[in-house]
């Protein structure tokens, strides 16, 4: 079986100041053919399965390139038609393929494109005809539009959030898709619109539940998949919103009514679902308050992994005039501070003015003396099996709070975000991770208590405080009841 796969991922928030071009691409994955590193990377999962397999099971697979890129703004469109057109080529050259596996976002969005992934998979449909399967992987903060389902005869989302299980899933795509070349099983996509914006974590009740008995309820009665989109929110794009996705064998109507079940039922725990977020003072409140182990706060309002600069001040600002030490924050984005920490040199101290740089939602910077702790070239931090790459990193301890500054913008994800800088988290009382539920898989375990403030940024809580003109309308939690129009 020949088998042809690639991967083009972006995540785009419409509403961000900050484009996305080629540079972006490269500063995370920009591999030619054959080039994607000797390790999983999230977006490129499919690849590696079937790198793997032509190990394992002798598949011939003709690897394309790998482009991934950290959340931003919208992309410039020369970068993603020249990307996408590079990977279509490599296409035409590998024909005949027997099957196609594609690793994308699901909520890229470049300038003439509100869907770029039902772009290329259309594309790929007219290169390969309709004879041939293809499959597709999308991180579940997707867009789920018809032009992408109409092109792929199988698409999976991860399940997990933190997203733990892309290679889990891409493994599930590869047998599905195979079986369907294999003439064994015919898959069929059923789609419910649950009319609604939402965020799942599956790290907390009911959504951990909740996607455990879809899990149970996969191969039995010809199901052959169950996959949730939680949709992104911070896109303004038509088709936006959470569906629930069954593929099942050749059963239509069966998963019609099996997808609309699950999206009457995610509607009915749509405000259980959510984890609370006190107001900041609040969580900071409960934080000082306890004395019995280290206490987690996520910031999710300057999450760089939905487009934020990651480098806002607010929550900084309140710790520091509240004089809360003992503590830790990161990471914050500010190129310019780590340049001049490094100039400045580990163990001196001195004025250093940092952060709220990017735009007005950043916050004012913040200007204190700091002492440098520690220095590290070429930082990196691990999500999974992956390594994240921080660029150049310094880690300053301002009034007591550790703060970790990075080169290359991204949210926390692993510990040693903090310990490869020389910061001991078993020291502190409490750390702030600038991410929004990614930080879980790897903090969690660690925390006596995981909160969620509800700060000021760039990314509000609540999507009632976007300015959409473009969303399908009725929509909760913008209109309270969508089912009654």
């Amino acid at each position: 079986m020949r088998c042809f796969t690639a991967s083009l991922g972006a995540e785009t928030n419409t509403f961000s100041p900050m484009l996305t071009s080629r540079d972006g691409f490269r500063e995370r994955v920009h591999a030619g053919p054959g080039e994607h590193p000797d390790y999983p990377t999230l977006y490129a999962a499919p690849l590696w399965v079937a790198r793997q397999r032509a190990k394992t099971h002798g598949w011939d697979v003709v690897e394309g390139s790998c482009f991934a890129a950290q959340p931003a703004g919208i992309t410039v469109r020369r970068d993603y038609e020249a990307m996408r057109d590079e990977i279509l080529a490599e296409l035409r050259a590998a024909l005949p393929v027997d099957i196609v596996l594609m690793g994308l976002h699901g909520a890229m969005v470049a300038d003439g494109y509100d869907d770029c992934e039902g772009d290329i998979l259309s594309r790929i449909r007219a290169i390969v005809g309709p004879g041939v399967p293809i499959g597709c992987e999308l991180d579940p903060h997707c867009h789920l539009t018809r032009q992408r389902l109409e092109a792929a005869d199988v698409t999976i989302c991860y399940k997990e959030y933190p997203h733990t299980d892309s290679l889990e899933r891409a493994e599930e795509l590869a047998d599905i898709v195979e079986a369907m070349w294999l003439k064994k099983v015919r898959p069929v996509q059923s789609v419910f619109d649950c009319r609604m914006i939402n965020s799942f974590p599956t790290s907390r009740e009911p959504m951990r539940s909740f996607v455990d008995r879809i899990m149970a309820l996969e191969g039995r009665d010809g199901v052959l998949s169950i996959s949730i989109a939680h949709c992104f929110y911070f896109a303004d794009v038509p088709e936006m919103g959470v569906k629930v996705l069954v593929v099942t064998d050749d059963r239509k109507a069966f998963g019609d009514q099996l997808a609309e079940k699950l999206g009457r039922e995610l509607w009915d725990l749509r405000h259980e679902i959510r984890p609370p977020s006190p107001d900041m003072d609040a969580v900071l409140d409960r934080a000082v308050a306890r004395n019995d182990g280290l206490v987690v706060i996520a910031d999710p309002a300057d999450n760089a992994g939905g487009g934020a600069g990651g480098d806002s001040t607010y929550v900084l600002k309140r710790m520091m005039e509240r004089g809360i030490t003992d503590a830790a924050l990161g990471p914050m984005w500010d190129p310019v501070a780590v340049r001049m920490c490094f100039n400045a040199g580990e163990g001196t101290r001195f004025q250093l003015r940092f952060g709220g740089k990017v735009a007005v939602t950043s916050g004012q910077p913040i200007d204190a003396m700091v002492t440098v702790t520690r220095l590290v070239r070429d930082a990196t931090q691990t999500f999974g099996q992956e390594t994240r790459h921080l660029g150049d990193a310094a880690a300053i301890d301002v009034g007591g709070i550790a703060v970790v500054l990075i080169t290359n913008r991204q949210q926390a994800f692993g510990t040693d975000l903090f310990t490869n800088l020389g910061i001991d988290l078993g020291a502190r009382r409490m750390v702030v991770v600038k991410s929004t539920n990614h930080f879980f898989a790897a903090f969690g375990p660690i925390a006596a208590e995981v909160l969620y403030a509800d700060a000021p940024g760039p990314l509000p809580r609540d999507p009632r405080n976007l300015p959409y003109t473009r969303i399908p309308r009725p929509i909760w939690p913008l209109d309270e009841d969508p089912w009654a129009t």
